[in-house]
């Protein structure tokens, strides 16, 4: 049985795009409210309507920080965030605050997250704050090269790897640095770059072996050596880390993390004492920084049979990171260790095999990830999973789509009050123009004949036929998660990767992939007149227990150079909604959010939906709308809202 979306108002999971000759864009100045002020779209122009933060990023010296900082600011009151990144001078925008409480979240890559909350005391002011961030002393410093001889175009190369690095572009950066390692691929900044991007990827094969040429080219770079000591931990290569570490701390007695990571080798290889001696060393220099030192040396200590001690400095790690990953393992830990020095004298005649062989380090230590503009690609972070649970991927698979089966069947035709926020941004995602929309939206979904699945999506506003900002709609959000329909299944390639969790509830993770050798019935780019087929990879969350799908991430399989669309990122989340009169639930769209780099512009856009309506051929029903119109939402929502 074959499947089908056709378009017919659009086209499902699609972006219709009616492009105008010449799309607006303000440049970006000295005053960036001056452009968010005066820019126009068309016809449209933005004023701001509330409160105005500025915010300035200095680093622990008190300069400007030299690399970008993503902000996120919560709305304690309403749970709403908004993301800003940090631009010239290192300042970073939000505008249209409501008076109240705020949660400022700063990071950057090399630098310890930095909270903050904040308030607003009124609206129409600009406020002005100023957040210092301190130096991740678990960070690799990320230097540009030192080499003399090394040609203009490689040099050029690297130091854009590295400054996409110091962004948190890992792409970008691999990029770069491999072009620059086709002309100087002996060069140990180069080697060791490199080995460090392979390093956040988790490829740690290959991690290895840029990183040794690293050690290779210069036998006391302590930040190769360490990381490559590192990586050898991670391949359970505990041999080679052991001597790789010890080379690391003798070419610097005081790098406080080579003398942590060598503590875990030694433990590793069950020699406590050697573990216990530079698991100390190395909290004495951190300086207060080598809270996971603390990990190793509690292993260390029990390994010797010192129970106390190792239950002190496991409590002690618990004090200083109570909400670390790490935290349940450990008071595991904790717990083993009190049973064992409560046990009689004499009735254990050696340690109990606990954990002192795992490999316990916080996964804090040497970390890159910062949020940009857009979200991370889809393989190029994966969420963390359980250790230990296998996924019954092809039930998990199967009952998703029996929901999604059950979806079409249920809905004839829905309707919601929608609201729509647009962003043209720059590069580095700050806003250049932004507009809020809201639309009375209708949608059906229907099985025209068998195995021909037919989405309708219309909008409207202030009953007219609906303007979307730049001229471009975005629809589809209901239909995304028809990649899971039973007729879609042979078109695409699925896996599940696991146990995972999504807002603290468990739930399993499923990769899928537009097959290539199959026609594409989900995804499709309108310009004009002409439709392009877009195949799309993605990651759906699914409960465990009613395998109900409230959450999908795509994007593009890869970039469409022949239209310009080199990025395309989407991310809807699904909840139930309540239909008392049909005393139905139907799991519908409440959020989606897309991002896209199309002709040298990048957009953003969060759509929300809620006052949902069902309709069939016998009743309509309204779910949260006001009590005095029943039939059909109102032409107003922002007076609802």
């Amino acid at each position: 049985m074959h499947s089908r979306l056709w378009h017919v108002v659009t086209v499902a999971a699609s972006l219709l795009l009616c492009i105008p000759n010449v799309l607006a864009q303000a440049g970006t100045g000295s005053d960036p409210f001056a452009a968010i002020g005066s820019t126009t779209s068309g016809t449209r122009s933005y004023q701001s309507r509330g409160g105005v933060l500025i915010l300035t990023v200095y680093d622990d010296k008190h300069a400007l920080l030299d690399r970008q900082a993503v902000v996120k600011l919560e709305n304690k009151a309403t749970q709403s965030t908004m993301w800003a990144t940090t631009a010239d001078k290192s300042e970073a925008y939000f505008v249209d605050l409501a008076t109240g409480q705020y949660e400022l979240e700063i990071s950057a890559v090399g630098y310890l997250t930095e909270h903050k909350p904040y308030a607003v005391g009124s609206s129409f002011t600009t406020f002005r704050l100023e957040v210092t961030l301190q130096r991740d002393p678990t960070s690799v410093e990320l230097k540009e090269p030192n080499a003399p001889d090394m040609p203009s175009k490689a040099r050029k190369q690297t130091q854009r790897g590295v400054r996409a690095l110091k962004a948190g572009n890992l792409k970008e950066a691999q990029k770069q640095l491999e072009e620059a390692y086709k002309t100087v691929p002996n060069n140990g900044d180069v080697n060791f770059l490199l080995g460090y991007v392979y390093f956040q990827r988790k490829d740690f094969t290959q991690a290895q072996n840029f990183l040794a040429k690293a050690v290779t080219a210069d036998h006391r770079n302590i930040q190769a050596l360490t990381l490559l000591g590192r990586v050898r931990l991670q391949r359970g290569e505990f041999d080679a880390a052991k001597a790789t570490l010890e080379e690391a701390v003798a070419a610097d007695p005081d790098y406080w993390l080579a003398h942590s990571l060598l503590a875990d080798a030694y433990l590793q290889r069950h020699e406590f004492e050697k573990s216990r001696h530079q698991a100390e060393v190395a909290i004495e220099r951190s300086k207060g920084a080598g809270n996971s030192a603390l990990l190793v040396l509690g292993q260390a200590l029990a390994g010797l049979g010192k129970n106390e001690d190792a239950i002190t400095a496991l409590d002690t790690f618990l004090r200083n990171a109570p909400a670390s990953s790490m935290a349940p393992r450990v008071r595991d830990l904790i717990a083993q260790l009190k049973t064992r020095a409560s046990a009689p004298a004499g009735s254990m005649t050696a340690p109990a095999p606990i954990a002192s062989t795992e490999h316990l380090i916080d996964d804090t230590e040497l970390r890159l990830s910062v949020k940009t503009w857009e979200p991370p690609g889809i393989d190029d972070v994966k969420p963390s999973v359980s250790a230990g649970v296998t996924c019954p991927g092809g039930m998990v698979i199967s009952e998703a789509g029996i929901r999604v089966k059950q979806l079409v069947d249920d809905i004839s035709k829905f309707a919601a009050v929608e609201e729509l926020l647009h962003e043209n941004v720059d590069e580095l995602g700050n806003a250049i123009t932004k507009e809020t929309k809201h639309y009375n939206y209708v949608a059906s979904i229907s099985e025209t004949k068998p195995g021909f699945l037919e989405v309708e999506e219309h909008r409207t506003e202030h009953s007219e036929v609906a303007q979307f900002p730049d001229n471009m709609v975005s629809s589809g959000f209901p239909a995304l998660a028809l990649v899971f329909h039973p007729n879609m299944w042979d078109n695409f390639e699925f896996s599940c990767e696991g146990m995972g969790e999504l807002h603290g509830q468990p739930t399993w993770l499923v990769h899928f992939r537009q097959r290539d050798d199959r026609p594409n019935r989900i995804h499709d780019f309108k310009i004009g007149g002409m439709i392009y087929p877009i195949n799309l990879k993605g990651r759906a969350w699914i409960t465990p227990d009613k395998f109900q799908i409230v959450r999908i991430e795509s994007e593009l399989v890869k970039p469409m150079p022949n239209i310009q669309l080199l990025t395309e990122h989407q991310i809807v989340e699904y909840g139930p909604v309540q239909f008392p009169k049909r005393k139905v639930e139907l799991w519908l769209p409440k959020s989606a959010e897309l991002y896209f780099d199309f002709r040298k512009h990048r957009y953003f856009r969060r759509h929300s939906f809620d006052h949902f309506m069902l309709f069939s051929a016998e009743t309509d029903e309204r779910y949260g709308g006001p009590k005095q119109d029943p039939k059909v939402p109102v032409s107003n929502p922002a007076e609802n809202r």
